[in-house]
């Protein structure tokens, strides 16, 4: 692509540019671009800036890379014995729970297991909150299967945005219908994915 595009700068056009002396300028997702099309374009939306935009840690939701309802209940598996641990070892070291002293087996009490289910709800958010507004934009679960919670730009969310996310998450689990609305969804969304406007990638 020869002298093919042309930016807008504080409402002034520079150009024209080839492709690479484009990428050379360290152009960003809003960067407006008069494109080959001839057609003023934000960076984001013209595919050929994709692998430039991924090689900045930027990845655009799109039809071929959403994860479907398989991986993200393998990451799921795989955090939720991580937060398993945690909370044990969070509830015997603050004395909330016992561990038994014999080996035969007896139900823990009521208020035990209420305190359990609040302290799992309570790491779960945090957990996932947090991990999402990083570098990572996902847990280790997510990590270790290749996704990642992103954004319409394909950037990490905000806090308030994950957190968001993940208060609906643990309701869907509560009710006991997690991923349930994927199968209903266009872009493989859960109903909570929808609201927070993020979307679950697999990029590897």
């Amino acid at each position: 692509m020869n002298n093919e595009y042309y930016i807008l700068e504080d409402e002034e056009q520079l150009g024209p540019f080839t492709f690479n002396e484009l990428i050379e300028r360290d152009i960003d997702i809003y960067t407006q671009v008069l494109s080959p099309t001839n057609e003023w374009q934000y960076a984001s939306e013209l595919p050929e800036f994709n692998e430039y935009f991924e090689a900045k840690g930027i990845y655009f939701p799109t039809q071929d890379n959403l994860a479907g309802a398989g991986w993200r209940t393998l990451a799921f598996i795989v955090d939720y014995i991580i937060l398993v641990i945690i909370v044990e070892i969070i509830a015997v070291q603050g004395g909330w729970v016992s561990l038994p002293t014999t080996t035969k087996f007896t139900m823990p009490p009521p208020n035990a297991v209420m305190t359990l289910q609040l302290m799992f709800y309570g790491v779960y958010l945090v957990y996932h909150t947090l991990f999402e507004i990083t570098g990572w934009k996902g847990s280790i679960g997510k990590k270790l299967c290749g996704l990642k919670v992103v954004d319409l730009n394909g950037q990490k969310m905000g806090f308030l945005q994950a957190a968001g996310r993940n208060l609906g998450s643990i309701l869907s689990l509560i009710l006991l219908v997690p991923y349930l609305s994927i199968l209903l969804s266009e872009y493989k969304q859960e109903w909570y994915d929808n609201l927070a406007k993020a979307y679950i990638i697999k990029v590897n």
